[in-house]
């Protein structure tokens, strides 16, 4: 029988792409749910943050976050800017070409990430928030027997 099964859990961030590794949080609401084999997807609400997975090492987060400031840099004019006057007009442009939502199977109760993957959280705003990502599983439970 499948179920499905919806939860919450809250991060601060501080301001100019912050990025933070949600593995142990997610891993830890998945194995709270005990869902055998599944499907889980996560959202991150709002529009200057995104989710994705990557290898997280002070290395690879560097260039990611090069990467970024290279493809959306900070310092161009934004038509977001010019209407409110909020100068975070970049950080919108980044998270809509990262997304804010992530699938990733769960197999024997475990997120079937690779090795060096990691689930993170891009916050691109430029300005500190507490950020709300959804999980939702749906699935298996374990079977007695």
């Amino acid at each position: 029988m499948f179920f499905l099964e919806t939860f919450t859990f809250e991060v601060k961030t501080t301001a100019d792409t912050d990025i933070l590794d949600l593995t142990a949080a997610v891993a830890a609401q998945v194995e709270q749910i005990g869902v055998a084999e599944g499907l889980l997807t996560l959202f991150i609400s709002g529009s200057t943050a995104a989710l994705t997975t990557i290898e997280f090492e002070t290395g690879v987060v560097n260039d990611l976050r090069a990467a970024i400031d290279r493809l959306f840099p900070r310092d161009i004019p934004y038509e977001h800017d010019r209407r409110w006057g909020d100068g975070n007009g970049y950080s919108h442009v980044r998270a809509a070409f990262l997304k804010p939502s992530l699938s990733i199977p769960v197999t024997g109760g475990r997120l079937l990430l690779g090795t060096w993957q990691q689930i993170v959280l891009l916050d691109f705003d430029n300005r500190p928030r507490q950020r709300a990502i959804q999980g939702q599983v749906i699935g298996s439970r374990p079977t007695n027997g």
